[in-house]
């Protein structure tokens, strides 16, 4: 498939369905290189399995997801992963740190898994730490940190390696409202520097209100919501 022009993701005919339920049912979506996109919904509307479609961790029933013109449903499960580990960087609503790590070394983990020399791998973790406000922490384990500095660190985490999408799961959900803004914020202004693509899940009005577009799903359906 040749990617149109200016789009990074596309999804032609997709459908899933767990069992007689079906989430998502011919959906097609474009979205283009450094957009910040917002998929709203109910629980259990369909958003997370929307982001693991587009994000690799689940394979569509039927029809194509695409990224640059490749298709995620064609390649082998290994090739998935590696192209994971390369090209995303995802951020969760719990953060998904690891409690033995020290922050840096929570950050640096995705360079020294795609084998990043390690002097270029420490200058970059320092780099980000200096950015997002946590050179203080670069030591601490995460569970002396609070909720906002957690999930400062899983940004960090997820853009260290410089990924062309970063896909977020509800990640102000487990924050109150002005860390969430600010965080929310964070987000926003660490990927569009980067030029790179944001999806994040939410149910958050304020969330919506930093993005490029809303999506909502519906009946196993997408719909623009803005624009």
């Amino acid at each position: 498939m040749t990617p149109k022009s200016g789009v990074q993701i596309e999804l032609s005919a997709v459908s899933k369905a767990y069992g007689e339920h079906t989430v998502l049912s011919d959906t097609n979506l474009n979205i283009r290189r450094g957009e910040f996109v917002v998929i709203m919904g109910r629980s259990g509307s369909g958003k997370s399995t929307l982001l693991k479609l587009i994000g690799g961790l689940d394979i569509a029933d039927g029809g194509a997801v695409s990224h640059d013109g490749v298709d995620l449903n064609s390649m082998r499960e290994r090739d998935r992963a590696r192209f994971r580990r390369r090209s995303l960087g995802f951020v969760f609503q719990f953060f998904n740190l690891i409690p033995t790590l020290k922050v840096k070394e929570n950050i640096k983990l995705p360079l020294e898994l795609n084998g990043y020399d390690k002097t270029a791998a420490e200058q970059r973790t320092a780099d980000l730490l200096e950015e997002l406000g946590l050179v203080d922490c670069a030591d601490r384990f995460p569970e002396e940190l609070s909720g906002g500095e957690q999930q400062r660190v899983a940004i960090a985490r997820a853009l260290v390696h410089e990924p062309t999408l970063v896909i977020a799961d509800e990640p102000t959900g487990n924050l109150d409202l002005d860390t969430a803004t600010q965080v929310s914020e964070l987000l926003k202004r660490s990927c569009l520097q980067r030029r790179t693509t944001l999806i994040v899940a939410t149910h958050s009005d304020a969330v919506a209100s930093l993005a490029d577009r809303v999506l909502g799903i519906n009946n196993a359906q997408l719909e623009e919501l803005s624009a």
